[in-house]
């Protein structure tokens, strides 16, 4: 609401009275669990006359607030004793009401927070080889919301070094080492800390002992460890980091690339993270990192997908309207996705019903009537916010009142001049007006004209006008009268006009100026040049007022300077009308230039009209010669310089002159010469078209009184409709019109203006009105679990409608016995008609939507479909690894893995493989227990990955090196697979031995 409305209105009752407006509200709070706080306060405070009284709803129901139960109100204020999160966790609101009418404030969320502490079972030490990258897992217990992660070696406060060899994943609490040497033995925990509202708690893992085998000193190309997600979600003005980590020898380098833009060069890029301190739209795109040494690269890749909450963009006003008339509310707010528009009345929803119309952002009264009165809200919510517009509406019936604004008791007219008398009673509903003189009602006539408002206009005054005046004003309430008396004056004349004169520089000029005038006024003279009034207080200025006599405002100009050249105008002014005339005064002054070059030549008189040097005509070129310039008219100061030039003068050739700055000074204000640029537009609610352009800078307006022209019409039309948008920083312009249907293109120009005229108009942009949401839902939706975490969906697609340009579909899933309001959502880049849904859960049913979107937003959703995703893989990797080499292959076999019975079955195993020679690994499946490939005679290592496969997707990897005639090792522990006791597959890696035939 913009405040308290005071005026005296039977809606309201005193003129005292207004709805609530608050002036604090509820904002959202994380509780730690364990804080010794006895309470938690929500705030609420409105002003409101009378007073305002509070409620408060928990989870839209509203609160029993009663004396001795651990929920107090203090003040508008809710005090939570003792609060927990099973009694105490959800969404509050305020209610502020007083007799005009009830206001609901924004949503706090109360939310608890906490931290467990970490598992008591001892860790398993990691082994690896000196010089290979390991990774040491954080395990974090349950915690909310988010931690920060540090590690510790051996003792406390012995932290692990951020630099590039070691990296901390602050989205995992994950250790990673590069490339480990004698100096990382020892033993590591991670330590977690939360950090709340008003208590920060840290944990500590048990250690975990990191060994070392013998060092590999082989080079190994990069291989990313630790990588950002395919799809980050930001809200505008959050800070957004991106992650990334290889393993590699030599360590390798991180160096980070916008696929489709540029970094910008404010953002922290230090290595292993790509940091945005406050995303904007325009950061929106593909980022991928490059991880790369002396042996190769890496890359990974990533899409920063950027939403926002929403933000008013129109609101609702205080609003007094006529009792029986009509009104129109809007209200607008901007988004991603974009916000869904509804309004309440009294803290209650409001839908459409007899003479009120609600659409969205649009809220329509007709035939207003006193009950109509109170306090309204227009809510904006997208899935990231909700925002509230407040404003009262005061109904009125009143009586016409001439109190606040009678007409004029006394009221002076000149003879042959024109009066303009308004009548403006205070009435609800508007009053009818009648006006008489004297006794004689009077009509509209060639001289006579009373307006729809009410106002008298007389023309051609004269003496026979003069008398009482009288406007009557009646509605149903009642009636009521004002009188004044018209009293005409002589008019003022010009008796004496200033002649126009050519004079020299520095002499002085008398310009004379008499005027007559009724006597019982008081007479004003006042100059101008150029349409500019002259200030005759300006010290050390050139005017003088000539002549103290009320009738004789003569004007003297001392010392006359080139800049003093231009038009006059004389003006005789008194309260009831004016008289204007004009002169030219032409000031001529000597300019000698002295060209040394190529050219010698001299221009032998130069005069200024209208303080312009016509300097536009001297082309000066360093390279070719020297100008040479004296002149004392043209060393004076300008009112507006608007170019300057530095003069050496050779004092070789002109010994006596010295060096002088000169300041050539053009017309003061002419027309814009250039026409905006970057017109362009779309978007905005529906039936509006929306046109923006660049702003022009300061150097290409002019002068003042900036705005801009636009011109438009549909395409195909013949005439245009035309719009002034005065101010020069106005960017766009907002046409609405409930007849404009969606994504309508229009032809638009534009050009600028100022005081002195109109400059070019631009070259004719198409812009396109709003878009509204697609109206046709797709079709055939079909749904399939392909592996635990993944489904497939397909449909039918739908026809471009008019409505806007389809951009693509959005597939919205959630599990069975949740809301559709809990739905995640994944859109398509384009109108492909089949989309792979992924990070679901295993053997998990889902139901599934499909809608077409467009700029505006989503369409209708098509009818569900339902999909079971597969059961998970096998969480133990294949075991008890074996192997032979011979002459020109290599035979591997394993133990099979037998699932369990919530876990999908396993079809066959995969192994990825890569030597020495070959840095590039090779994918080989079979359905067995063990496999032989071909390989070179000179292979002398080996490294080899093996994962089961099935319907649930590939299972967890044992990681084995294989050297010729040796042993096997683990050189990283299979990604993520907690074994016995959290037991990370290095055991069953070391366990590999030769395979005799």
């Amino acid at each position: 609401s913009s405040g308290p409305w005071v005026g005296s209105c039977s809606a309201r009752g005193s003129q005292a009275t207004f709805g609530p407006v608050f002036e604090d509200q509820p904002l959202g709070l994380l509780f730690p669990e364990e804080s010794t706080e006895e309470k938690v306060t929500l705030a609420c405070r409105a002003r409101a006359s009378p007073p305002a009284t509070y409620r408060w709803k928990m989870n839209g129901t509203e609160m029993k607030l009663e004396p001795g139960s651990r929920h107090q109100l203090v003040g508008g204020n809710l005090v939570i004793m003792n609060p927990t999160k099973a009694q105490d966790a959800g969404v509050y609101q305020c209610l502020a009401s007083n007799p005009v009418g009830t206001v609901v404030s924004r949503e706090a969320v109360l939310r608890f927070g906490f931290l467990q502490e970490f598992s008591k079972e001892e860790r398993d030490p990691v082994k690896t080889h000196e010089g290979w990258g390991v990774m040491l897992p954080c395990n974090p217990p349950a915690h909310y919301p988010g931690l920060s992660y540090r590690w510790l070696l051996n003792e406390f406060p012995n932290f692990i070094p951020t630099d590039g060899r070691h990296f901390v994943s602050q989205t995992t609490g994950n250790l990673y080492i590069a490339r480990t040497n004698a100096s990382d033995l020892g033993n590591y925990s991670c330590l977690a800390t939360s950090h709340m509202d008003f208590s920060t708690k840290s944990v500590f893992s048990k250690f975990a002992q990191l060994n070392l085998a013998a060092e590999d000193t082989r080079l190994f190309a990069p291989s990313i460890k630790a990588r950002f997600p395919a799809e980050t979600y930001a809200l505008v003005g959050q800070q957004v980091t991106l992650e990334c980590f290889a393993f590699g020898n030599p360590v390798p380098r991180i160096k980070w690339r916008k696929v489709d833009g540029s970094l910008s060069p404010q953002w922290a890029t230090a290595e292993p993270t790509l940091q945005i301190p406050s995303v904007g739209f325009e950061d929106e795109g593909t980022y991928e990192c490059e991880a790369e040494n002396s042996k190769g690269r890496d890359t990974a890749q990533g899409r920063i997908i950027v939403q926002a909450q929403p933000e008013w963009l129109k609101v609702i006003s205080d609003m007094e309207a006529d009792i029986g008339s009509n009104l129109h509310w809007g209200c607008a707010a901007a988004g991603k996705p974009r916000p869904t528009v509804r309004w309440l009345r009294n803290g209650e929803p409001l839908a459409s019903q007899a003479r009120v119309e609600v659409l969205a952002g649009d809220l329509r009264f007709s035939k207003l009537s006193l009950e109509d009165s109170g306090m309204y809200q227009c809510v904006a919510e997208n899935k990231h916010g909700t925002i509230y517009a407040s404003a009262e509406l005061a109904v009125q019936a009143l009586a016409p009142d001439f109190r606040l604004n009678p007409v004029r008791r006394l009221i002076p007219a000149a003879r042959g001049g024109e009066i303009i008398i308004p009548c403006q009673p205070r009435a609800a509903p508007k009053a009818v007006v009648l006006w008489s003189k004297g006794t004689e009602i009077l009509f509209n006539s060639s001289r006579v004209t009373v307006t729809p408002d009410g106002t008298l206009i007389i023309r051609n005054i004269s003496r026979s006008d003069e008398g009482k005046y009288t406007c009557f004003a009646e509605n149903f309430m009642g009636k009521a009268n004002s009188t004044g008396v018209l009293s005409v004056r002589d008019a003022t004349k010009i008796t004496l006009a200033p002649s126009s004169a050519d004079i020299n520089l520095g002499d002085n000029l008398t310009l004379q100026c008499h005027a007559s005038h009724d006597p019982t006024m008081d007479l004003t003279f006042i100059w101008m040049l150029d349409d500019f009034p002259i200030d005759f207080d300006k010290p050390g200025g050139h005017y003088r007022r000539a002549s103290v006599k009320e009738t004789v405002g003569d004007l003297t100009v001392l010392n006359a300077q080139l800049r003093h050249g231009g038009k006059y105008t004389c003006t005789a002014q008194t309260v009831v009308d004016s008289a204007s005339k004009e002169a030219t005064v032409l000031v001529r002054g000597s300019v000698f230039i002295l060209v040394i070059g190529l050219f010698t030549f001299s221009i032998a008189s130069l005069f200024s009209l209208g303080r312009s040097f016509l300097s536009k005509n001297l082309s000066i070129s360093s390279s070719l010669f020297v100008l040479l310039a004296y002149s004392q008219g043209l060393l004076e100061e300008c009112p507006r310089p608007r170019m300057l030039f530095r003069l050496s003068l050779i004092r070789a050739f002109v010994p006596s002159l010295p060096i002088h700055k000169l300041r050539l000074c053009p017309h003061p204000t002419p027309a814009p010469s250039v026409a905006p640029s970057g017109l362009s537009g779309g978007g905005g609610a529906p039936g509006e078209l929306i046109v923006n352009w660049t702003p022009m800078s300061r150097e290409y307006q002019n002068g003042d009184g900036f705005g801009y022209l636009l011109s438009f019409r549909r395409q195909g039309s013949t005439s245009w409709q035309s719009a002034r948008v005065p101010g020069a920083e106005a960017q766009y312009f907002v046409y609405s019109n409930d007849s404009v249907r969606p994504y309508t293109p229009f032809e638009v120009k534009i050009r600028s203006y100022n005081r002195r005229g109109e400059g070019p108009e631009s070259l004719t942009a198409l812009v396109y009105s709003a878009e509204e949401e697609p109206r046709v839902a797709p079709t055939k939706i079909w749904a399939q679990g392909v592996a635990s975490s993944e489904m497939n969906v397909t449909w039918e697609p739908v026809q471009q409608d008019m409505n806007g340009i389809l951009l693509g579909y959005e597939i919205r899933y959630w599990k069975a016995g949740d809301k559709e309001a809990a739905a995640d959502r994944v859109r398509t880049a384009g109108l492909d008609t089949t989309a792979l849904v992924t990070g679901l859960h295993p053997n998990t049913k889902y139901h599934v939507t499909v809608r077409a979107y467009n700029r505006a937003g989503t369409g209708p959703a098509s009818p569900s479909a339902n999909a079971t995703t597969m059961k998970p893989p096998p969480r133990r990797p294949p075991g008890n690894i074996s192997w032979t080499f011979s002459s020109s292959s290599l035979s591997i076999k394993w133990d099979p893995v037998v699932a369990l019975r919530n876990e999908s079955a396993v079809t066959g195993y995969k192994m990825l493989y890569q030597n020495d020679l070959h840095p590039t690994p090779t994918l080989h499946l079979t359905n067995k227990n063990w496999i032989e490939i071909a390989v070179p005679e000179d292979v002398g290592h080996a490294l080899v990955q093996i994962r089961t496969t099935g319907p649930g997707g590939d299972g967890v990897p044992a990681d084995v090196h294989i050297v010729r005639n040796g042993g096997a090792v683990a050189p990283q522990p299979p990604r993520g697979s907690p074994g016995p006791r959290g037991d990370t597959g290095h055991e069953q890696a070391e366990r590999a031995k030769p395979w005799d035939q």
